[in-house]
């Protein structure tokens, strides 16, 4: 038994991070601390205002553990991973988790590319970036092999010249065929060095470039090739004018700013690279408290750069955040160069902030209405579908599925929603061992044997979060009375309480109402708690359909007919082409087998006794 009392008096006077867990085990928050001593006590102490989060979340804690550093520093990158790695309920969570793409030169080779990254290497590559879309940085690359003739092959250059055709390119004349020697490496190097300029933003040499030769093909009456220079002027312009405000200092930095109202906050990212703004982000934030602005900013820079494999030389901030200083020795040493958080008070600096909060403010109110109807959708309907079953406490669903053809190799599927949400890493699948044909009654109560029994065994074992440990709220069968029977006998049989609900169908497939409680209950086809049964029932015949396709198209699933001896590819074709199904032919008596055209009365008496 864990003595919070008693725990509390041990802990060190050192910096690290502390880890509070829940009655199940879960951790609930992770923080750091110069002292644990003093950082962990105060949250026990009834003296103290803590504010309505923490008074919350104290109550929820059932034990913490904590991880001594050398330093405040090292406790902060701990910390940062440890959030990232559990996503803890009471930590101010960024909900985005996006990764952007790079334009890389490989400028270390002897015949460089140019190509699309999703990280930034220590190969001595040329970066720009990051990008916001990855279409845009995809246009412009196919943009630059087209006007500098760059090549996009793999090839070990200069060691493979010549060993190899000139590919495609070469004839379309998109490249000048470097793996041939038709291009020395100088004058390669000359477009090379052209197209870091065209990177950095110096559209004006290509332009005057294309211009000069769409007239000259023109006045040639070469029109074709003419059309060809004008659609290439377009696209340059259509990037061009994508660098429209510009920082005459030149230099590479973040502009972060924030909007928040009582629940939720948007962050805005204005990305500037090299004096232009390359593009812009928002990352939505779900508070648990009334957090500052500040605040705020701490947690999302912590989160976003703790991911991002490119941090700019400054990062400017509307306002002062907390633990500024080793925010920013934590970011420096990441980027191994000095990385300076500003917070400008005047000039083009401060309206660039101005501008980026005035985005973050427009974006939530924009997305104010998306968030409700959203919420409506899985946190409303699970309320409406709780009244309507009247359960309380209703937070995890789990829904199950059988899959199978032709009565052999069933699969099963299991599902689980969480506030009305899908949570897939959760999602379970069952390959059914101890049930021979389509029989889907025994086949589910394997399932949800093998389910419910692993998790009691977890259980038993003390490992609290294993695969199987956390049990649902609700158990969603995709059948009516008889599949509803077979769960609450599993259920019975394991001595556990969980209420089972049946999605019932109607003759065409259709969700019709629930069964609970030996009585079906109606459902507004107009609800959102009939959509999201629905949604669930599909997502569980969806899951167990693709398991049971991944297991065919590896060749693992075949017709039960294939066990049978005697009889191949003609007879299997002659029975399933004369009786409607597996079960038809199950039925059938030694004389109607006989009858088709393939089989005598051995193999007949075969198929026959099979089945008996």
């Amino acid at each position: 038994m864990f003595d919070i009392q008693e725990e509390l008096k041990k802990l060190p006077g050192k910096p690290g991070v502390y880890l509070m867990h829940d009655e199940t085990d879960k951790i609930i928050y992770v923080g750091k601390a110069i002292s644990l001593k003093n950082r962990v006590r105060q949250y026990f102490q009834s003296s103290r205002n803590k504010g309505a989060k923490i008074e919350q979340m104290v109550t929820h804690i059932s034990r913490f553990e904590y991880i001594v550093t050398d330093s405040e520093l090292e406790a902060l990158v701990l910390e940062c991973n440890l959030i990232k790695e559990h996503r803890p309920k009471y930590n101010t969570m960024l909900m985005d988790d996006k990764a952007y793409p790079f334009i890389k030169v490989t400028v270390q080779e002897p015949f460089p590319r140019v190509m699309l990254a999703r990280r930034v290497q220590k190969d001595k590559a040329k970066y720009f970036g990051p990008y916001t879309s990855a279409g845009a940085v995809k246009d412009t690359i196919e943009l630059i092999r087209k006007l500098y003739f760059i090549r996009s092959c793999n090839r070990r250059l200069p060691k493979d010249i010549g060993k190899e055709r000139p590919c495609l390119n070469y004839h379309i004349h998109q490249c000048k065929a470097p793996c041939q020697g038709y291009i020395s490496k100088e004058e390669y190097r000359k477009s090379v060095e052209e197209v870091l300029h065209f990177l950095n933003g110096n559209y004006d040499p290509i332009l005057e470039k294309l211009k000069a030769q769409m007239e000259e093909a023109s006045e040639a009456l070469e029109f074709e090739r003419a059309i060809e220079y004008r659609e290439l002027i377009n696209s340059v312009q259509k990037i061009a004018q994508k660098q429209k405000i510009t920082d005459t200092a030149g230099d590479d930095r973040d502009i972060v700013a924030v909007s928040k109202d009582l629940e939720d906050a948007v962050v805005q990212v204005f990305f500037i690279r090299n004096g232009r703004l390359i593009g812009r982000d928002h990352f939505y934030l779900k508070l648990v408290d009334k957090e500052t602005k500040a605040e705020i900013l701490s947690s999302f820079i912590k989160q976003f750069y703790a991911g991002t494999p490119y941090i700019p030389g400054q990062i400017m901030l509307p306002e002062e955040i907390p633990d500024h200083e080793i925010i920013e020795e934590w970011l420096t040493r990441k980027k191994e160069h000095k990385v300076h958080l500003v917070i400008p008070k005047k000039g083009t600096k401060e309206k660039l902030v101005e501008l980026a909060e005035k985005n973050a403010r427009m974006v939530l109110t924009k997305d104010k209405e998306r968030i409700k109807r959203e919420e409506g959708r899985t946190i409303g309907a699970v309320k409406e579908l709780q009244n309507l079953l009247g359960l309380t406490g209703l937070h995890r669903m789990e829904a199950y599925d059988i899959s199978n053809t032709n009565g052999f190799e069933s699969v099963g599927s299991m599902v689980v929603y969480e506030k009305g949400k899908p949570k897939r890493n959760d999602y379970r699948k069952f390959k059914i061992k101890g049930v021979k044909g389509a029989n889907d009654y025994a086949s589910m109560n394997e399932v949800l044997t093998r389910r419910f029994g692993h998790g009691l065994r977890e259980k038993e074992e003390g490992r609290e979060l294993g695969s199987f440990t956390v049990f649902p709220d609700l158990i969603l069968m995709d059948g009516g009375k008889g599949q509803v029977n077979i769960a609450l006998e599993v259920l019975d049989k394991l001595n556990l309480d969980i209420p089972v609900c049946g999605m019932v169908k109607d003759d065409h497939h259709r969700t019709r109402g629930l069964y609970y409680h030996n009585e079906e209950i109606p459902i507004d086809r107009n609800s959102e708690a009939f959509r999201l049964i629905t949604r669930i029932q599909d997502e569980a015949h969806r899951f167990a359909i693709t398991f049971h396709r991944q297991l065919r198209s590896q060749g693992q699933v075949h017709s039960i007919l294939d066990d049978i001896p005697g009889v191949g590819p003609a007879r299997r074709k002659d029975l399933m082409k004369h009786f409607a199904n597996i079960e038809a032919i199950k039925n059938a008596t030694v004389e109607e087998l006989k009858s088709l055209p393939s089989m005598n009365e051995k193999s007949a008496k075969d198929v026959y006794d099979f089945f008996h």
